[in-house]
């Protein structure tokens, strides 16, 4: 493969060029980038191509009139040699001064540093609350005191229910031939026939 048919790459960018060539645009305005979009050191001012998004080095930074060096749009060395016309040789109107522009770079360090990373929290999943029924069959589990074969407590109740039903039904029908009110305890027995007694003579 010969050397003419490699792709050329984009050139390494010089702090300084010999280049008069001045770009019509207006110039572009430090103070309008954010304070990590550009550098204001004497020995590597440079700045973000608004227009390609890749640092470029300021010539003439000490100057009346500094500009951006004619740049490709890519890394040097490893994207394609593509010319960015729009920002090369732009003029450029440094409005901060260093100390100024090293103050806002600071403070704005020092607020995204404290930044904590928002955790997301998720709630715990509540159980749903189970029915009256679930809960009434959950307490009439059998006891120590009545114990069963593991069947719920009111199975249990139904057959001891069966088992006396006779003895309760014969207590209900004695009790229906007492009259009205109950008698004490340790009473003698409630006649069950009404007494008429009668006057006695004179």
């Amino acid at each position: 493969m010969s050397a003419s048919t490699l792709e050329r790459t984009a050139r390494p960018r010089r702090s300084r060029t010999r280049s008069r060539t001045v770009n019509a645009r207006p110039a572009l305005v430090v103070s309008t980038l954010k304070p990590h979009q550009y550098d204001l050191r004497p020995a590597c001012a440079s700045l973000v191509c608004p227009d390609c998004t890749t640092w470029v080095p300021i010539t003439g930074f000490q100057t009346r009139k500094p500009k951006l060096v004619p740049h490709d749009t890519g890394p040097a060395g490893k994207a394609p040699a593509v010319r960015c016309g729009l920002g090369s040789n732009r003029l450029v109107t440094v409005d901060v001064t260093a100390r100024k522009w090293e103050e806002r770079l600071t403070d704005g360090h020092a607020e995204t540093v404290h930044r904590r990373r928002t955790t997301v929290r998720r709630k715990p999943k509540v159980q749903p609350a189970p029915a009256v029924s679930q809960i009434a069959a959950h307490k009439q589990m059998a006891t120590n005191d009545e114990p069963g074969d593991g069947r719920p407590l009111w199975l249990l109740r139904k057959r001891q229910w069966r088992a006396s039903e006779v003895m309760v039904r014969d207590t209900d029908t004695r009790r229906a031939q007492l009259p009205a009110g109950g008698a004490p305890l340790g009473a003698p027995p409630v006649p069950l026939k009404t007494l008429h007694p009668k006057r006695r003579a004179r």
